[in-house]
């Protein structure tokens, strides 16, 4: 995908006096720094002492223990698996080539790459993903836990292949922030875990070529931060892995001024990229937890080399952590909402691990669980070792005394967000409402068209579910398509998204929503809670929407109303076309349905058990089943990032004349239940 000119244009348009001025800077800098790059400072009689604490390791737990060896075994065998690409050469990688196309990346001064081109370079996620060296990390702690050589010694291979492949500014590791700064922290976690390694030392501040590396990271993130429209989590990587390394390898003259200013900048960008709630301003839940692993990743390496940090970086890492436990489900799974591209900040699990349950685990050690946060009883190898480093906030003197929630907290005023729920005893019924801004920024790059949209589980399974996010680069109609208003469980006008699209990453208009009313408590004695919301993505028409959650019914009714509320084009539509209402309900992989006129019966297994539902659709719309289709995108699910499966979309279509309102109604049904 290259952008055109158009595109800039419209990029430009999105950025204030500021960004212009710093990202001229930027270019100005790429342009003197495209002459060979200077070789730093020499280093001699360079320490690493920001160790684990002795009796760490003995802490991780053994299942999580065996499942981390299991996953190194699988490294080491050169397996992986990159957003649903299976790899076989991860012993020896070619850390340009992309083997979904088959493409490798060309060489030459970084900035001049064209990586958003994926016939030039290739699928540039599946190339930047393996040098985040997060599978090193991995390997280092299958090291630290088995003392098995043959773990360090691979890592040692890799990084010193990394290395002599990837020279300062040469290539398209050198272009990105967030692979810098993911980087920097995979690697100050790969020397920590290594230490018991004779060959540690020699590979880090002993290695001239390593020294030289890490050096040129910092330098590199000092002088491109994110900038204004683009200030989302990119720069909280970036500045994270800069503090990080700062810390862990204050070798440099410069490493106190980079210290304090990526701390400087963690500090502002977590407040600036955080609701006052503690959801992340981005409303992508992906990101949420991206930018929560960053931020107790940056805090353990403050802790562990005694650098204050402000109270104001562990209060919001506090406020993610319970906003967390608040919104996920009984099987501890968050919303679906806006992108993901399966972006972690630090990786040392195996496969099957719980990433939600592992932040709550964490959550519980650093800043102590409430009474109302679901049980983990999943284990993982992370919590113990950042728990290990990070000072707990009880016992943190700089740390103020805050007022948490007494109880679970169901509607989230500043980020739109509220969770229906009914009671577990039968099936969890949890529904998410979205009425919250578009995105975060004037560009709201991780935004999807999906205002007033719903997402609907039952004990965990996707009923109606929020489909995903599945690309960014390379295919441009799956990824208008998964972004787009259609896309979600809500109503489109006209055949328009309800927030105009400028390109992969750009909204040039948003959606502005509001929450009419929050009534999200007494669900659990067999009650109803509401939610209403409506919006102004329709030129001249106000779409609002009403939900309605019966526990002792065990029954879900969602009522849509169009008001066409500019008389000129009522009378323009009168004498024109008319305009057609599409209401689409996306059901989870699992569901299956079978439709009849305007009633869907849906059924679907969990733990062994056959489940059922039945979904009764407004009868003015004319009602079809869609899966699967490619020629336009309808009917898929994505459960991560590269990967679809074809999955059923309802959709009903009409011409509304004035105001109307639709009816849904979806009843969940138990043992002898009559449809």
């Amino acid at each position: 995908m290259t952008m055109s000119a158009g595109w800039y244009l419209r990029r430009l348009s999105r950025m204030g006096p500021r960004e212009v001025g710093g990202r001229a800077g930027d270019a100005v800098r790429r342009r003197r720094w495209r002459s060979a790059p200077p070789d730093g400072p020499s280093v001699t009689g360079a320490r690493f002492t920001a160790v684990l604490p002795a009796g760490t390791i003995a802490a991780v737990p053994p299942d999580a223990a065996k499942r981390l060896v299991a996953e190194a075994d699988r490294l080491m065998a050169g397996h992986a698996e990159y957003f649903g690409v299976d790899r076989d050469d991860l012993a020896d990688p070619d850390w340009w080539y992309d083997p979904k196309t088959g493409r490798r990346a060309p060489w030459g001064y970084a900035f001049d790459v064209p990586y958003r081109n994926e016939d030039a370079v290739g699928d540039i996620k599946q190339i930047w993903e393996p040098s985040r060296h997060q599978h090193l990390t991995v390997l280092a702690a299958a090291y630290a836990v088995t003392g098995d050589e043959r773990y360090a010694e691979r890592v040692a291979g890799h990084l010193r292949s990394w290395w002599a492949a990837n020279a300062p500014l040469r290539g398209v590791h050198w272009i990105s922030g967030i692979e810098l700064g993911i980087r920097l922290l995979s690697w100050v976690w790969i020397r920590r875990l290594l230490d018991g390694w004779p060959g540690a030392a020699g590979l880090f501040e002993g290695n001239p070529v390593a020294v030289h590396q890490i050096w040129h990271h910092q330098r590199w993130l000092a002088a491109f931060p994110s900038r204004g429209s683009s200030a989302n989590n990119h720069v909280i990587a970036e500045a994270a892995g800069q503090f990080a390394a700062a810390c862990a390898f204050a070798w440099f003259p410069s490493s106190a001024r980079w210290r304090a200013g990526a701390l400087r900048s963690l500090e502002r960008h977590l407040r600036s990229n955080t609701f006052g709630s503690g959801l992340n301003r981005e409303l992508a839940t992906e990101y949420h937890g991206l930018v929560l692993e960053l931020g107790l990743a940056a805090v353990a390496e403050a802790d562990a080399a005694a650098v204050p940090v402000p109270a104001s970086v562990r209060l919001v890492l506090l406020r993610m952590t319970d906003a967390l436990a608040a919104v996920v489900d009984g099987r501890l799974r968050p919303p679906r909402q806006g992108d993901a591209d399966d972006g972690h900040g630090l990786v040392v699990d195996g496969a099957g691990t719980d990433r939600w349950a592992s932040l709550l685990a964490t959550g519980d050690a650093v800043f102590g669980r409430l009474a109302w946060w679901p049980v983990v009883t999943g284990t993982d190898v992370r919590t113990p070792l950042l728990a290990a480093l990070i000072r707990p906030y009880s016992k943190n003197g700089a740390a103020p005394a805050v007022s948490r929630p007494a109880g679970r907290p169901a509607h989230f005023a500043d980020a739109g967000m509220t969770i229906l729920r009914g009671p577990a005893e039968t099936g969890e019924i949890w529904c998410r409402c979205d009425g919250g801004p578009h995105g975060f920024l004037s560009i709201a790059a991780h935004a999807h068209a999906d205002a007033l949209s719903v997402e609907v589980r039952h004990d965990g399974v996707d009923v109606l579910a929020d489909p995903g996010t599945y690309c960014y680069h390379g295919q441009p109609e799956w990824r208008q398509y998964f972004r787009s208003t259609l896309g979600h469980n809500t109503l489109q006008w006209d055949g328009g998204d309800q927030s105009v699209s400028g390109g992969p990453f750009l909204w040039t208009r948003h959606a502005c929503s509001r929450v009419l009313v929050a009534e999200a408590s007494g669900s659990s004695d067999g009650g109803t809670v509401r939610w209403c919301a409506e919006h102004d993505g329709y030129q001249g028409v106000v779409h609002r929407r009403r939900v309605e959650l019966t526990a002792a019914s065990r029954e879900l009714r969602v009522v849509d109303e169009v008001r066409v509320v500019d008389e000129v084009r009522v009378a323009d539509e009168g004498r024109g076309p008319r305009r057609a209402v599409r209401l689409a309900f996306h059901l989870g992989p699992a569901i299956a349905a079978d439709l009849v006129g305007n009633r869907a019966v849906l059924t679907w297994t969990r733990d062994g058990e056959d489940r059922s539902a039945v979904l009764d659709l407004p009868g003015q719309l004319s009602w079809r089943a869609h899966r699967g289709e490619t020629d336009p995108p309808l009917g898929w699910y994505s459960s991560g990032f590269g990967r679809k499966e074809p999955s059923t979309t309802l959709v009903g279509t009409g011409f509304p004349d004035g105001t109307e309102e639709f009816t849904t109604v979806l009843r969940f049904l138990g043992r002898g239940d009559a449809w």
